[in-house]
């Protein structure tokens, strides 16, 4: 999020990427942005998300002086590390763990906090001395479990700003500081005193009261957030390790006319490698021996695989279903298509604009008041001969009650019940900072392929000559293909097991490369291809058949032909079905405000078909990986709030450059790590769902904000009258928690959209039509 724009147009020069480190807020993003932006000829967007800065600067600059600016302002900056092998560099998992300290710090505190809690709240456990064993057990949380919100309130205090960092460190110190003051030098340290339930407002000098358990508990409570987003923002390099992880390891090459096989990274430009049935291809390159089909699926969306043959390309990562290939390599490391994409990814996640968290914001104004206040209660109490204790217990009765008790629990706890509920429901949210998205958004773009469509092959009409019997048809044809390898032919195999029974056997199999196949069924002598292997032993399609594929192909589709005996018999028609859930799951998202996108890499008489059947008026076709960005960038000028729904690697990027990204739990990890929430269910309909509840949740939250804060500032007039008394503080925080996490069990209750009885499939959406005779 850039902070202030000094030149309308993009300064010239070189780019390069920072890792930020002691970013604790998004304030600091934007601290280190405007930081960055001071200096000449540079233009800076700092992430807090992703803990990056991308820096273009021009040749009078030098990238030292980019990271001691950084350290200027009080954080840490590194240059980005030599690519050792030209892969692009990805996230690795590092020893020093940021959210390993958190997690110490928080159970440390959490076993520490619950005793001193206890004693505080309940009279009948408090013995004689208890109130120094609480001192015992808080002194460690208030120094080393706070420790974080302390260094962070003295960097932002050195540069004269003021977070919720600043907040929880005043208050629990002041806290701490005052207990320790009754404890030694006022009567709260003589045994066998007790804190009893005493609801009278009055003024008194505060020597005998101690609020351990106030600073222990806000402690506590706030570490608990702090390490659930800092777990959530750890796995942001994961999409960048998952694309990586996609391509092949090792491959086999020709070297001497002997095959060789080698670590991937050995491989170079103009070597001769040997992709196997089911191999991965190691990298991008040229067809030079053997034909086959490739599953080009997981980049580029595409549900039918293409047939290569010599001369023809093929892209790094994408799986050979068929026969045995021979490649020259064109591009390795950096330069192939998945390293491209890996770019793509990293770079939508920088360039994406880091949501600030509502606590922050409110934050930003509510603090300085607070501690304002405070400043001049003690001046008025000593300015109108009040004494210095009574002016101290004044001042800091401030401080501890806008102390935010209640709202160290208001995010997390509605997040987790939140989340929990939506991990029943088949959603996982990441982050506190995905929900404020969902209130906004206005477009939802949806892939096409394993989105709306099921993302495989089925068989989906027969058309038969004059006097042929569809049964015997797929019987025969079904059979030849069983035989077949090709995810074509298992389609066709598959519709028509499930229509006819149980498939004989074929002999005399044959597979023709690039043509279809042929053999022997029940004495019958079968052809299943294209046409032109049937008219080479002269069957050729009647004017019907030939009509019924050209009308197939127009929409899309694959039309196979088939002919036995020395006649054409008919055509298969094969294509990806609409998932019987898809239409009523676009209605569900018009009727939360959303206008469906259907966005493709199939050509558009396929996509206008799957949009027409789920009811989406809108459709962008034809597009590749780089322009499913683009498309999503475009929308986003047009001032819309894009979500983005997707399951493949060709969606990473777009789902990471959205201002939602939705992935569906049965596409590709890429996808899922590039998203903000996971659709564990490959149905629609959740989307709507995740859509709901993370609203629902997010308004949960914002109204527990609000009374966190409302029972601080009702209170914060008679702490600065000198009349609050411990026990109505301490009640105040109680009641304002409980309410806090009452009011986020409520979302226990959110139901889902989807009906327990799946909707009727509608008769063109069944895997196979009735036969049509031509």
């Amino acid at each position: 999020m850039t902070s202030e724009v000094k030149d309308p147009q993009p300064t010239p020069g070189r780019e390069i990427e920072l890792a930020i480190g002691g970013m604790t807020c998004a304030a600091c993003a934007n601290r280190v942005e405007r930081k960055l932006n001071k200096l000449d000829g540079v233009t800076a967007t700092v992430n807090y998300a992703t803990e990056k800065a991308k820096v273009v600067y021009a040749d009078g600059v030098e990238p030292d002086q980019l990271v001691a600016q950084v350290e200027a302002a009080g954080y840490s900056a590194a240059l980005p590390q030599p690519e050792a092998s030209g892969e692009p560099a990805a996230a690795t998992d590092s020893d020093d763990d940021p959210t390993r300290s958190l997690r110490d710090r928080l159970i440390g505190a959490a076993v520490l906090s619950v005793p001193v809690i206890v004693l505080a709240m309940v009279p009948a456990l408090q013995f004689t001395y208890w109130q120094w064993i609480s001192l015992t057990l808080a002194a460690p949380v208030v120094t080393w479990a706070a420790w974080p919100f302390h260094r962070a309130a003295w960097t932002n205090l050195k540069h004269g700003a003021a977070t919720m960092d600043t907040l929880v460190s005043m208050g629990t110190l002041a806290a701490f500081a005052w207990s320790v003051y009754a404890l030694l030098f006022g009567s709260a340290g003589v045994p066998g005193m007790t804190h009893p339930f005493e609801l009278t407002i009055e003024r008194m000098s505060g020597d005998g009261n101690i609020y351990l358990e106030v600073a222990a508990g806000v402690t506590t409570f706030i570490l608990a957030g702090r390490y659930f987003e800092a777990r959530s923002k750890r796995r942001a390099g994961a999409a960048l390790r998952a694309l990586l992880e996609l391509g092949a390891k090792d491959v086999v090459v020709l070297r001497g006319g002997k095959e060789v096989r080698i670590p991937v990274e050995q491989l170079a430009v103009g070597d001769h490698f040997v992709v196997r049935p089911g191999e991965k291809v190691a990298t991008d390159g040229v067809v030079s021996e053997g034909s086959s089909a490739v599953d080009e699926s997981m980049l580029t969306g595409e549900s039918v695989p293409v047939e290569v043959g010599p001369g023809d390309k093929v892209v790094g990562a994408t799986v050979n279903s068929g026969g045995r290939l021979v490649v020259r390599a064109t591009r390795v490391g950096s330069d192939t298509q998945l390293a491209q994409m890996a770019k793509l990814v990293e770079d939508a996640q920088t360039g994406k604009a880091a949501v600030q968290r509502l606590a922050d914001r409110i934050s930003g104004v509510f603090v300085p008041i607070v501690i304002a206040l405070a400043v001049g209660t003690l001046a008025f109490w000593l300015g109108t001969g009040g004494s210095v204790s009574a002016a101290f217990t004044a001042a800091v009765a401030v401080l501890i009650i806008a102390c935010p008790c209640a709202l160290g629990l208001a995010t997390p706890t509605a997040l987790l019940v939140g989340t929990g509920r939506g991990a029943q429901l088949g959603i996982l949210i990441k982050g506190p900072e995905v929900l404020e998205s969902t209130r906004r958004v206005d477009t939802v773009v949806l892939d096409k392929t394993g989105t709306v469509t099921t993302g495989k092959m089925a068989l989906i009409d027969v058309h038969v000559a004059d006097g042929v019997d569809p049964d015997e048809l797929l019987r025969l044809a079904g059979a030849l293909e069983n035989a077949s390898e090709h995810p074509i032919a298992q389609a066709i195999a598959k519709g028509a097991a499930e229509q006819v029974g149980q498939l004989p056997a074929a002999t005399d199999f044959t597979n023709l490369e690039g043509l279809g196949v042929q053999g022997v069924v029940d004495g019958h002598a079968v052809l299943v291809g294209r046409p032109a292997l049937l008219a080479d032993w002269s069957q050729h399609l009647t004017p019907e058949l030939v009509e019924a594929k050209a009308a197939a192909e127009a929409q899309g589709k694959t039309a196979v032909a088939v002919g036995w005996d020395g006649q054409a018999r008919g055509v298969l028609v094969v294509a990806d079905t609409v998932k019987p859930t898809s239409a009523e799951a676009i209605t569900q998202l018009r009727g939360l405000g959303l206008t469906p996108v259907l966005l493709t890499g199939d050509n558009e008489a396929v996509a206008k078909t799957v949009a027409a059947e789920v009811g989406i008026d809108e459709v962008i076709a034809e597009v590749l990986p780089k322009d499913k960005v683009d498309v999503v960038k475009r929308l986003q000028s047009q001032g819309r709030i894009v979500a983005m729904v997707g399951d493949g690697v060709n969606d990473a990027a777009a789902l990471a450059q959205a201002d939602l990204g939705l992935a569906m739990g049965t596409g590709t990890d890429v996808a899922i790590e590039a998203s903000d929430l996971t659709l564990v269910r490959g149905d629609l309909r959740v989307a709507a769902d995740a859509i709901r509840l993370s609203r629902r949740t997010l308004a949960t939250i914002k109204g527990n904000l609000f009374w966190a804060f409302a029972y601080n500032v009702a209170a914060l007039p008679l702490a600065a009258a000198g009349l609050l008394n411990p026990m109505i503080a301490g009640a105040a925080m109680a009641f304002s928690s409980v309410f806090v996490v009452s009011n986020s069990l409520r979302l226990k209750s959110f139901r889902s959209g989807i009906t327990d009885t799946p909707p009727s499939v509608k008769s063109e959406d069944k895997p196979v039509k009735e036969p049509v005779a031509a």
